[in-house]
């Protein structure tokens, strides 16, 4: 299936699509059911009848089958290590994995049909019909292996039955084509419902974790992100200055816009590495690896600074320019981090920012030199 049609049907957001994915791959019941339910049935058809044919196809639909069980045995063994294009793959695996099974018992239904044996197939089309029930069940998330391993199972049953002379057959050829447009509409409906609730779940998730106004951080992802720090990392304490002359004279919706691309320029000034997050009002903080010993010190200072200098930028207002300035708290540490100690570390970095926010702002304070207050350069 060519990407970009693909493209369609791939969530944009890519826990989304794990989870999607994930579930694809917890169908190991099903999928060895239906799998051993048709190897038995081909295998029936070919000693009963004694036709290559069916002996052929019986063995097409074991390798299939067992390829798919295979696939699924593996995606769960490495799951925990893919990364978000080894889940796109992953996907376009199972995808091809059912459609060549779908090919394989939609074979046996046109062979059926070519040899004129009407047991055989109503054997083939009950096993066709069959995975196609169970493949919307555990599939219909994904709209498009519904749709192409559909129409290659039942293809070849509906070639098959326009072959026959008999007007019934050709009649029932055509019927599974409605059959076919019914179950894209069935998986479009319940993918969507189901898309829905899973995006519902991460808003919910993301409301606890993340600062409804500025979509940064909060302060429990904050801690979250310390907790898992094993290493040097710094931490920048960030508070506005002449933030509230702004709110007060242009009103509240321009202050949340100021705010708004305050957390912008922080979180490009931090950087993929670390995270900036808000603690409520005009406080930020921002947190990021570092080099051990002075190089990590003069990275730590050189983020403050950035921020700063980030910061003494003019903002746009609805059409209106303002400045403000910002003060700044540094300090570094090393992992692991306990939650006393986070607390420990938030206070200290937190004295250090209103000492520099007492001696005029537009400054920044090391937590280990509370007498030592430097003057930012730039607009104040």
């Amino acid at each position: 299936m060519p990407l970009t049609m693909l493209s369609r049907y791939l969530h944009p957001d890519p826990r989304i699509r794990r989870e999607l994915v994930d579930l694809l791959y917890t169908s190991l019941p099903q999928v060895s059911a239906i799998g051993l339910t048709s190897v038995t049935g081909a295998v029936a058809l070919a000693v009963m009848s004694g036709d290559i044919g069916y002996a052929a196809i019986s063995v097409f639909i074991f390798i299939t089958a067992a390829a798919r069980i295979y696939s699924l045995f593996r995606y769960r063994s490495r799951a925990a290590q893919f990364s978000d294009a080894d889940v796109i793959r992953w996907e376009r695996l199972y995808g091809a994995g059912a459609s060549a099974f779908g090919l394989a018992l939609g074979i046996l239904s046109y062979r059926a049909l070519e040899i004129d044996d009407d047991p055989g197939a109503w054997i083939a089309f009950g096993l066709s019909m069959s995975f196609c029930v169970g493949m919307v069940s555990r599939a219909a998330i994904r709209p498009w292996i519904i749709l192409i391993t559909a129409a290659i199972l039942l293809m070849p049953t509906i070639v098959g039955g326009l072959l026959r002379p008999e007007f019934a057959y050709k009649i029932g050829a055509i019927m599974l084509v409605f059959f076919w447009l019914t179950l894209r509409e069935a998986s479009k409906h319940l993918s969507a419902a189901f898309v829905e609730r899973l995006e519902a779940k991460h808003r919910l998730a993301r409301q606890a974790t993340h600062d409804f106004l500025t979509g940064l951080p909060n302060r429990a992802a904050f801690f979250q992100a310390l907790a898992e720090t094993r290493d040097d990392f710094a931490i920048v304490a960030i508070d506005l200055d002449g933030f509230k002359p702004v709110n007060d004279r242009h009103g509240h919706q321009a202050g949340d816009d100021l705010l708004r691309q305050v957390a912008e320029r922080l979180s490009l000034c931090v950087g993929s590495a670390g995270i900036a997050a808000r603690f409520g009002g005009d406080e930020f903080l921002m947190l990021k690896p570092v080099a051990a010993g002075d190089d990590g010190r003069e990275q730590a200072l050189a983020l403050a600074r950035q921020a700063i200098r980030d910061l003494s930028m003019p903002f746009l207002l609805t059409d209106i320019p303002v400045r403000i300035a910002a003060s700044a708290g540094i300090l570094v540490s090393t992992g692991p981090v306990t939650a006393g100690k986070a607390s420990q570390l938030l206070d200290r970095v937190d004295r250090a920012l209103y000492v520099a926010k007492r001696s005029g702002g537009g400054r920044w304070t090391w937590s280990d030199q509370d007498v030592v207050v430097e003057r930012a350069a730039g607009p104040r």
